[in-house]
């Protein structure tokens, strides 16, 4: 990725921030690759680009459910000319906001870590299911299962909508779930008419200047979201998905540890990646 002359203040798994001013910072996604929490040696080329380009097609979609961290300005507003040239399909111009301590995941499936949790429970993060569903099967209704916010390398920990009140208090703990549910599911409406299922995703939100709750970093992407292909969904069954479950299930099947350094990811896995996130933008997208 080419140099950036603004000031680098945060590097995360797959993004990096860089001061603009005390309002607005210069959020850029890489081609990096985290699974299992382990960021992996392989980037993955131009998924930067497509995950922004997804990002931005919701944020836009879903403006007038929320405010989000837009701020209407260009990476060509805050960055010489050949920078912003280099970074436009990959950056953006973000407000800077106070991260809400808590991941927003809305779940309208039974399937990952919630279907192994039914399996043992009968329940997700503690709210009860009917019993006898199948992995893959459509929740009766859609449900809000927060998880804590781990730090680059630690792993995030589900837990309960009570812990969720606690840590970030009631009123704005009701104002999380309420808003991620209408998120998604106009958003999963709107992919099922395009032929992609939204399994699952993670919200981030902040709070402005004035405490208004703001949607962030990154929206339904197939990275922070589980999508299926419509045609080839079977309750009962785990469906193919189009983000980096490729990765994940190669990583599973060689015996790694999921203790970093993770392998070297084979070129072809590596490229069957990149085709299903152009597949996911252009299916969302496209004319």
């Amino acid at each position: 990725m080419s140099a950036i002359s603004l000031n680098k203040i945060y590097s995360g798994k797959v993004r990096d921030l860089y001061a603009v001013d005390d309002k607005r910072m210069l959020m850029v996604a890489s081609d990096r690759l985290s699974a299992f929490d382990v960021i992996l040696d392989d980037p993955i080329p131009g998924k930067g680009e497509i995950l922004t380009q997804i990002s931005n097609f919701w944020f836009d979609k879903l403006a007038h459910i929320m405010p989000n961290h837009f701020t209407g300005d260009s990476v060509y507003d805050v960055l010489p000319r050949e920078e912003a040239a280099a970074l436009e399909k990959r950056a953006v111009v973000a407000k800077k906001l106070e991260p809400v301590k808590v991941e927003a995941i809305v779940r309208g499936y039974l399937a990952g870590s919630g279907w192994k949790d039914y399996q043992k429970t009968g329940t997700v993060c503690g709210i009860k299911l009917p019993e006898g569903m199948q992995e893959a099967q459509q929740l009766p209704e859609v449900i809000f299962t927060p998880s804590t916010k781990a730090e680059v390398g630690d792993h995030d920990e589900n837990i309960s909508f009570e812990q969720c009140e606690a840590i970030i208090g009631k009123e704005l703990a009701a104002e999380v779930r309420e808003k991620a549910i209408r998120l998604y599911t106009e958003a999963a409406e709107y992919a099922r008419s395009r032929g992609i299922i939204v399994c699952d995703t993670k919200f981030e939100f902040g709070l402005d200047e004035n405490g208004t709750l703001t949607l962030m970093d990154e929206v339904l992407t197939p990275d922070s979201s589980r999508f299926w292909p419509a045609d080839q969904y079977r309750v009962g069954t785990n469906p193919p998905s189009f983000d980096k479950q490729f990765v994940r299930d190669w990583l599973e099947q060689s015996g790694w540890n999921k203790q970093a350094p993770a392998p070297r990811v084979p070129a072809d896995v590596v490229a069957k990646t990149v085709e299903k996130y152009q597949e996911a933008l252009d299916l969302l997208a496209g004319a």
